[in-house]
């Protein structure tokens, strides 16, 4: 598989860019949400409770968002959705141009590309940013006020939930690993890891354009290669991190080559495994598995 700050007003601002309306609550008195992959999904369901639906178009983690073929059914969940959460960040341009295709005046749209402020062309994996994912959770709960001002506090008091007890162990863990290993060197097999290496302050000394390559599914040049390959060799690197929903040959020939060097390999993959896993589920687990890598390669 290839290759997620503002106060209240201005989030409201940047959720409705390009949107006209303010969206629908369905029969039934809930929100209809549509997100094109599960893990914004998986957000949203938390943060909406029982005032929301969600669907979640892309949750099979066999499946690659950047490639996906939608279907007739997706389309008319788009179509009829009260409220839609796209990636953005050419990540996803099908769930866009579906949305395009059924425009609504009612309809409320989050492009979180939009919403961060990284452009088409860059690192489009923002649920990988926790920074990031604050501005999603701060997005959604104001769009779902907007929406349903009847139970703006609710929303509020899911929120604060969400937060403390669902996120609860996700800030901790990366907490523990940013006073601990702040300043060590990893590798990784593609840009997706590249956010979170940064929230963490582990230094991710992978050359750019290789890591960017792999996520494209282009060929990374000899050069960075070879770079990539003598950090591996000469142990510069403290761990090895790749996706294992995008395991190339190049990919594959480095995480054998990282295990001959005894470097620490560990993984992370683009959408939740398994595919019913909550966000911060997935998220601690892989976290949780990288400090164990951290540490078994610093001794600390």
């Amino acid at each position: 598989m290839r290759a997620l700050r503002a106060s209240g007003g201005a989030l409201v601002a940047l959720l409705l860019a390009g949107c006209a309306g303010t969206g629908t609550v369905a029969s039934g008195g809930r929100i209809q949400v549509v997100a094109a992959e599960s893990f914004w999904g998986s957000v949203a369901s938390q943060l909406g409770g029982d005032r929301v639906r969600v669907t979640s178009i892309v949750s099979n983690p066999a499946t690659d968002p950047h490639d996906y073929e939608p279907t007739p059914a997706d389309g008319r969940a788009l179509a009829g959705a009260g409220m839609a959460i796209v990636n953005g960040v050419g990540y996803d341009g099908w769930a866009s141009k579906l949305l395009a295709a059924s425009p609504s005046s009612g309809r409320v749209v989050l492009s979180v590309g939009d919403l961060v402020g990284v452009r088409a062309g860059r690192n489009p994996h923002r649920w990988y940013s926790p920074p990031d994912v604050e501005r999603v959770i701060s997005a959604i709960t104001a769009a779902y006020s907007r929406v349903d001002p009847k139970h703006a506090g609710y929303f509020a008091a899911r929120r604060r939930t969400f937060e403390t007890a669902g996120l609860g162990a996700y800030h901790r863990v990366i907490a523990q690993i940013r006073q601990r290993y702040a300043g060590t060197a990893v590798g990784a097999s593609e840009s997706i890891f590249a956010p979170l290496a940064q929230a963490l302050g582990l230094r991710l000394i992978t050359p750019g354009g290789f890591l960017a390559a792999v996520s494209e599914g282009t060929d990374p040049t000899a050069a960075d290669k070879a770079t990539t390959d003598r950090q591996i060799s000469t142990r510069a690197i403290s761990v090895w991190i790749y996706n294992r929903q995008n395991t190339t040959p190049d990919v594959q020939r480095l995480n054998a080559a990282a295990r001959r060097a005894g470097v620490p390999v560990t993984t992370i993959t683009e959408t939740p495994v398994p595919g019913s896993a909550t966000f911060q589920a997935w998220q601690v687990a892989q976290l949780d598995a990288l400090r164990r890598a951290l540490a078994r390669a610093t001794g600390r």
